[in-house]
């Protein structure tokens, strides 16, 4: 039987650090595209999040007005321990901002033709120190007893108010 010679040159199975920098490269440029477009679908998520807060608030003020013939800005009528109630993933609070008695102005609502009482406006804000109060796009979310929306920041309100 003749000994087997292995030469000093030749070729183990594994990657070459080439092949694994490769790898590395491509991992990088798919990682740079996904997370922002994760971070955005998050953060979008969190809006819903707020602006369901805002539409259930507003329908315990509908249902409260509807048996006790006026709006409130008591927490514990609509449900709620105190106001501002944190909501969804607790990113945000809602609030009642305001309430107007019949014949009264709503002095809060940023609208040009506020309505006058019995109305209402809610709003909805970001927590402080959460990555929701770093958005900038829709910063804050509004409602009023019409049904008027409101936003914040620098998007159009129906891009804040849309379900993307």
């Amino acid at each position: 039987m003749q000994a087997r010679t292995v030469s000093p040159l030749s070729r183990t199975a594994g990657f070459t650090l080439v092949e694994l920098m490769v790898v590395v490269v491509i991992a990088t440029i798919l990682l740079s595209i996904a997370v922002p477009s994760y971070m955005i679908q998050i953060r979008e998520s969190r809006r819903t999040d707020a602006r369901t807060g805002l539409l259930d608030l507003a329908g315990r003020e509908e249902s409260y007005n509807a048996a006790m013939n006026a709006y409130t800005n008591i927490a514990a009528n609509l449900g709620y321990t105190a106001f501002p109630a944190t909501i969804g993933s607790g990113y945000y609070t809602i609030t009642v901002s305001c309430v107007a008695a019949y014949g009264a102005v709503l002095g809060c609502d940023p609208n040009a033709n506020a309505p006058t009482g019995p109305s209402y406006y809610l709003t909805a804000t970001p927590i402080a120190g959460t990555s929701q109060a770093n958005d900038t796009q829709c910063t804050s979310f509004s409602v009023d007893s019409q049904g008027n929306q409101f936003s914040t920041g620098t998007a159009a309100i129906t891009t804040c108010w849309s379900s993307q």
